[in-house]
């Protein structure tokens, strides 16, 4: 067999492993070792199990997931999610719509800090649905609208998605970082320009509420320094140039817990469990990556990513066809899979094919990151959708309807960071 075909085997185990149930990790480690196997022999296999997973894990720059998992961690105990929605709606919830348009500001100001989507709908589900239900919201828009801000987590830097394909394609994470800034401004912009058409079109939807005093909104923005706090110190000493990504996660960790401690929000209890929420999510990690090095390892042997660029650019389509295609792919995968796990998995296999069509890679990165979340809320298997439908009262038809013009927004940002690539590479590039 020729490694190409061998290569197209891995990948083929490596479906049939995921529909199994078995373990993402394992799963790759599976593939990866009977591709070794298949090309030098039992031998050669073993040998490659044993050194690429230590050598590359070794890497002491691994340890920012660390700390960025350890700083979300912190903030989770911290109330940041409440008063990070309190403030937006002092400021928007008069509005038709506002508590909506609250929500959506809320789960901006809270990505900055948490860098996770389905722990900003599980947070936001918590403190707003309740709020937008007892105002008499319609059901279906005030579940949509928390699924969709959720999706912010991933954009709105720092984020757990940016700092893997930094690793795993050798980019840096701190220009990946400011890329998403600008876009994941526009996202908000897009889904409360949606809200106000949603609400234009049938105002029984979203009542407008009572206009609070400047006084108000004054109170409203001083408590959100912990956020504006943690955003500055971490993105402001990363684009300074002051701080290497690892260490701002540090900082950011370290500037969490005292701001817990200060706000007497940390006891002893609750810091272990930040402990071991970090430590969990480290050890999921450390076994999947320990699989995506060594299956990344047989593929660059089988050189079946840059054969796959090849067969892309040899395509009788324009580029842009091509980019559609794959988006639509990612928006699939998107509805069964975590952010996570597809990052992991078509990284190594769809970036060197991005770079053969002369796509930008910055701009890429920016662009995976969306279309996948963009999966992950839409029907019928949006992961998002479930993971708020364990916390909130609503069935799941009733989150299904809402979320649709929230999905139509994103199809339109997407277009939009298409047309104009500046806008996910202009900070970055900056940077340098």
């Amino acid at each position: 067999m020729s490694q190409t075909v061998i290569g197209l085997i891995g990948c083929v185990i490596v479906v049939v492993l995921i529909l199994m149930g078995t373990h993402l990790g394992l799963t790759l480690l599976i593939a990866g070792f009977i591709g070794f196997a298949l090309i030098g022999g039992w031998g050669a296999a073993l040998g490659n199990l044993a050194i690429i997973p230590f050598n590359r894990m070794g890497d002491y720059n691994f340890t920012v997931l660390a700390m960025f998992f350890l700083m979300a961690a912190f903030v989770a105990q911290g109330g940041i999610g409440k008063e990070a929605y309190q403030t937006a709606r002092a400021w928007v919830g008069q509005f038709k719509g506002g508590l909506a348009m609250a929500t959506v500001g809320g789960c901006g100001l809270f990505a900055a800090v948490a860098g996770s989507s389905l722990a900003g709908s599980i947070v936001m589900g918590k403190v707003a649905y309740p709020e937008m239900r007892k105002a008499g919201y319609d059901m279906p828009l005030a579940a949509g609208v928390i699924s969709a801000g959720g999706t912010l987590g991933i954009l709105i830097p720092p984020s757990m998605g940016f700092i893997l394909i930094g690793i795993m394609a050798e980019l840096n994470i701190g220009q990946l970082f400011i890329a998403g800034l600008l876009p994941g401004i526009s996202e908000v912009v897009f889904y409360m320009l949606a809200l106000a058409v949603v609400c234009k079109i049938n105002p029984k939807l979203a009542p407008g509420g009572i206009k609070p005093t400047w006084r108000e909104r004054g109170a409203s923005v001083k408590q959100t320094w912990p956020i504006a706090l943690l955003f500055l110190v971490v993105m402001g000493s990363i684009y300074g140039g002051v701080c290497t990504v690892t260490e701002a996660g540090a900082i950011g960790a370290f500037g969490a817990l005292i701001i817990t401690l200060v706000r007497r929000e940390m006891s002893r209890r609750r810091f272990w469990d930040s402990l071991m929420d970090t430590a969990r999510m480290m050890g999921m990690i450390v076994v999947i990556l320990a699989g995506v090095f060594l299956f990344n390892a047989f593929l660059a042997v089988t050189q079946l990513p840059n054969t796959l660029g090849e067969f892309l650019v040899g395509l009788p389509l324009s580029k842009w066809a091509i980019l559609a295609i794959i988006l639509l792919v990612y928006m699939v995968l998107g509805c069964f899979f975590d952010v996570l796990a597809i990052v992991i998995l078509t990284i190594p296999i769809l970036f060197p094919a991005m770079e053969a069509l002369k796509f930008d890679i910055i701009w890429w990165s920016v662009i995976t990151v969306r279309i996948i979340e963009i999966g992950q809320i839409t029907p019928p298997f949006g992961i998002n959708l479930f993971g708020l439908r364990g916390v909130i009262d609503a069935p799941l038809s009733a989150i299904y309807r809402g979320v649709i013009p929230f999905i139509i927004a994103d199809v339109l940002n997407i277009a939009m960071l298409c047309a104009f690539p500046i806008i996910s590479t202009f900070l970055a590039y900056k940077m340098m």
